[in-house]
Parts: C-alpha cells; sequence; structure tokens
C-alpha cells in the first residue's frame, strides 16, 4: 500500500490558499484520491505539506481498517511518498527549530506512525509526483503521461 501526497504551496494568488492531494495505490492499483483547496492559508510550504501528508497518512489507517475488515490481513509498513525532502526529514526528527511550531500536531501524528512501523517515508523525485495532475495545471503531454501512470483512460478519446 503506498500513497502519494503534494502540495501547491499558495496556488491561487486570489487568495493564497494551498491546494493539497493524495492518492492511495494497493497492489499497483488506484484505490482512492482526493484533491482540495484548504480551508486557511498555510504559513509555509511544510505546513501544507505536513496538512496532505497527515490526511494521506489517515486515509492509510482507514484503508488498513476496510482490509481488516475484509479478512485481509496487511502487516507490511505502508509507504508514505513525498517529493520535499526537507518535511521528509523534519517528520522523522521532532527535535527542530520554532520555524515548525505551527505543524506540531502533523508532525507528531506522522513520527508516532513511523517509530511504530505502520508507515515508512520515501522521497520522489518531484517530475515523477503522481499526485500533481490533482494540485496543479501541467502541460498537457504531462497530464497524459501521469493519466497513463494512474491507470486512468479517456473514454471519450478516439480509439
Amino acid at each position: 500500500m503506498k500513497v502519494y501526497t503534494n502540495a501547491d504551496y499558495v496556488g491561487l494568488i486570489v487568495d493564497r490558499r494551498s491546494t493539497t492531494g493524495y492518492c492511495i495505490f494497493l497492489g499497483g492499483n488506484l484505490v482512492t484520491w482526493r484533491s482540495k483547496k484548504q480551508n486557511v492559508v498555510a504559513r509555509s510550504s511544510a505546513e501544507a505539506e505536513f496538512r496532505v501528508m497527515a490526511q494521506g497518512v489517515c486515509e492509510l489507517l482507514w484503508m488498513k481498517i476496510i482490509l481488516d475488515d475484509l479478512k485481509i490481513k496487511y502487516e507490511a509498513s505502508m509507504s508514505l511518498a513525498c517529493d520535499n525532502k526537507s518535511v521528509i526529514s523534519t517528520a522523522h526528527n521532532l527535535v527542530q527549530h520554532d520555524r515548525t511550531k505551527h505543524v506540531e500536531i502533523d508532525r507528531h501524528f506522522i513520527k508516532e506512525k513511523l517509530d511504530n512501523g505502520l508507515i515508512a517515508t520515501e522521497y520522489i523525485p518531484s517530475r515523477l509526483q503522481l499526485v500533481d495532475i490533482f494540485t496543479k495545471g501541467l502541460p498537457t503531454k504531462q497530464v497524459e503521461d501521469l493519466t497513463c501512470k494512474l491507470g486512468m483512460i479517456d473514454k471519450h478519446s478516439p480509439v
């Protein structure tokens, strides 16, 4: 089980709110995704990233509960893919500076799941970030590449 998370920090000039998104793969298949404009303005890119990482982890835990209800045992750690090395480092190391005080709850939530072995973080380069299709305006070619990687098809395209 793997979740890709990303945030488009202050993406809109009008209100400076971030768009966050995640998508979850189970056995290489896309099973759930979400894209949402945040209710509040993030004070930093780290805040936007931690917010979406925490949402992604919650979704992974929910997926694990569903699998348990279906009597499917999933014992391996779940992968949390993020394209921000700084945020991954901060998630692993709670001894940080005042610059991350405003994201304490999300940091501690993620750190607890890392320490329990429920999740493992993974850096993914921005050019391979699947969630960009849900959070950013992209060139046509990149949209086509990402929809293919997500296993999506355009039912209206000519065959």
